[in-house]
C-alpha cells in the first residue's frame, strides 16, 4: 500500500526509527492539522465521491477529509491512526484563504513542532506541499529547491535562514485571519446522495407492497404458461492489463538536450539594465525571469522581440519590474526503460559514483500507488554541478527507469541542480 510504503521507507528515520514528519502545529492554543494529501476537486457540490475514490486509491485507509474552495477548489485527505483527529482545523486552508490574494507562495513557517513547509502555485496547493518537517535541514533543502521555479509573489521563511528575497511572517497571526475548515470522517453517503437512496428505497419499497396487495387479492388466477428459456450467455471481461511507469517514459536524454538549448538561448537575451534570474526545465517547458535594475519596459520588450524564439507566453509584472518568459521543450520520445537493480543495490551505486566524482547527492526512498493499488518504488535523487546537463546525459541514462523531474541553472553561482528518480526491482 502508498501509506505503508512511505512509513516503512520516506517517512522514517532509519537510524532512529522515528517518523521524519508531524500532523500538527499548536498556535496559540489551537491545533491545526498538517501534512495532508491534497488532491483537486472537480465537483465542489457533491465532493464526495472523489473523496471516496481518493481514500481508496490514492491515499489508501484515509478516513478523514477537508474541502477548500475558491478559485481553485480542494480536498485534503488524512488517515486518522497517523495522528490526525475530527474536527481538527486544517492549517493549509486557514493559511490559503488568508493569502487568497497571492496565488503562488513558497513558505516555511518554523514551530515548536517544527519547520511547517507549504507550497502554493496558481492557487492550488501541491500534493506535496503541505509537510511538517521535524528536521530543519529538510525543511530547508525542500524550499530551497523550489526556489529556482521562477515568479513567486511571496516567499516566506525564517530569517536566521538568511535566505535572499525572503521575509518572516507570524503564522499566528495569518492564520488567525483564515477560514477555519475542520477535518471530518469521510462516509459512504452522506448529504444529498443520502435523501436520494432514502428516497429511491421507499418508492421501491411502496411499490413492492402495492405489487404483493395486487398479485395476492385482485389478479384472477391464470393457469402457468411454460415458456422455454434461452441459455444466458455469460460474457468475462477483458483482465485489465497495467502500464508500468517505466513501460511509457519521456527519453531523459531529449530532456537534457532540450532543457540545455533552451537554457542557453535565454541566457542569451541581454535587455540593457535588466538581470536574469534562475532558469528551470520542467513539465516540457524551460522557464525565467528578468528583475530591471536601470532598464525600461520598452528595451526588454524589444530585446525579446529581436530575439526570434517562439515563446509559449512571456509578460511583464504589474508594476513593470519583472519580465517572466517560457519557452517550449520538444517533447521526449516514449521508450521503454525497466528497472534493473533493487534498492539497496542501486543505492549503493549511485553514492559511490558520487563519492568518487567528489560530489555531494541527496537520496530517498519514494513509492507511487497505481489506480489498480499496484505499488513502485523508485529512489528520488538530487544534486548540484557545474556541469552542464550534455555533460551528465550520458551518465545519468545509463541508469534502466530513470525520470529526470527538473533542472534548474543559477546564472550568478555558474552552478546547474538536477531532481530525478530512478525505479527499482
Amino acid at each position: 500500500m502508498l501509506e505503508e510504503a512511505k512509513l516503512l521507507d520516506e517517512d522514517y528515520d532509519s537510524s532512529s526509527g522515528k517518523r521524519s514528519w508531524g500532523t500538527s502545529i499548536n498556535i496559540d492554543g489551537t491545533v491545526y492539522a498538517t501534512s495532508l494529501f491534497w488532491q483537486p476537486l472537480q465537483n465542489s457540490s457533491d465532493p464526495f465521491q472523489e473523496v471516496e475514490e481518493a481514500s481508496a486509491g490514492v491515499l489508501e485507509g484515509a478516513d478523514l477529509f477537508c474541502i477548500k474552495g475558491g478559485k481553485a477548489p480542494q480536498f485534503g485527505i488524512c488517515v486518522s491512526h497517523e495522528g490526525y483527529h475530527n474536527g481538527e482545523t486544517v492549517a493549509a486552508v486557514a493559511l490559503a484563504t488568508a493569502l487568497s490574494n497571492i496565488s503562488s507562495y513558497i513558505a516555511v513557517f518554523k514551530t515548536t513542532e517544527g519547520w511547517w513547509y507549504t507550497c502554493i502555485r496558481n492557487d492550488i496547493i501541491l500534493s506535496d506541499g503541505d509537510m511538517l518537517f521535524l528536521s530543519e535541514e529538510e525543511a530547508k533543502s525542500q524550499f530551497t529547491s523550489m526556489l529556482a521555479v521562477p515568479d513567486w509573489g511571496k516567499k516566506i521563511a525564517p530569517k536566521e535562514w538568511g535566505i535572499e528575497d525572503t521575509e518572516e511572517m507570524d503564522l499566528a497571526e495569518i492564520l488567525a485571519r483564515g477560514a477555519k475548515s475542520k477535518l471530518q470522517k469521510i462516509k459512504g453517503l452522506r448529504g444529498t446522495k443520502l435523501l436520494l437512496v432514502i428516497g429511491i428505497s421507499a418508492v421501491v419499497g411502496l411499490w413492492l407492497v402495492s405489487s404483493l396487495i395486487d398479485r395476492l387479492f385482485l389478479t384472477p388466477t391464470v393457469a402457468p404458461v411454460v415458456v422455454p428459456v434461452k441459455p444466458k450467455v455469460v460474457q468475462t471481461a477483458a483482465p485489465v492489463v497495467e502500464v508500468k511507469p517505466w513501460e511509457k517514459m519521456s527519453d531523459p536524454k531529449i530532456m537534457l538536450k532540450e532543457c540545455h538549448k533552451g537554457t542557453m538561448d535565454l541566457l542569451g537575451i541581454m535587455p540593457p539594465g535588466w538581470d536574469i534570474g534562475s532558469i528551470a526545465c520542467a513539465q516540457g517547458s524551460v522557464a525565467t525571469s528578468w528583475t530591471r535594475s536601470i532598464g525600461r519596459l520598452a528595451w526588454a520588450k524589444k530585446a525579446m522581440e529581436d530575439s526570434q524564439l517562439q515563446f509559449s507566453g512571456f509578460s511583464f509584472s504589474g508594476d513593470g519590474r519583472v519580465l517572466s518568459a517560457t519557452l517550449p521543450m520538444a517533447p521526449g520520445e516514449e521508450i521503454s526503460s525497466p528497472p534493473e537493480k533493487n534498492m539497496i543495490d542501486l543505492q549503493n551505486q549511485i553514492n559511490d559514483e558520487f563519492q568518487s566524482l567528489g560530489l555531494d547527492v541527496s537520496l530517498s526512498v519514494e513509492a507511487e500507488t497505481s489506480a489498480t493499488g499496484k505499488v513502485y518504488r523508485k529512489i528520488r535523487f538530487s544534486f548540484s554541478s557545474d556541469y552542464n546537463p550534455t555533460t551528465w546525459a550520458e551518465m545519468l541514462t545509463k541508469y534502466s527507469g530513470l525520470k529526470i523531474n527538473m533542472i534548474s541553472y543559477s546564472p550568478n553561482e555558474n552552478k546547474w541542480h538536477y531532481e530525478g528518480a530512478i525505479y527499482v526491482l
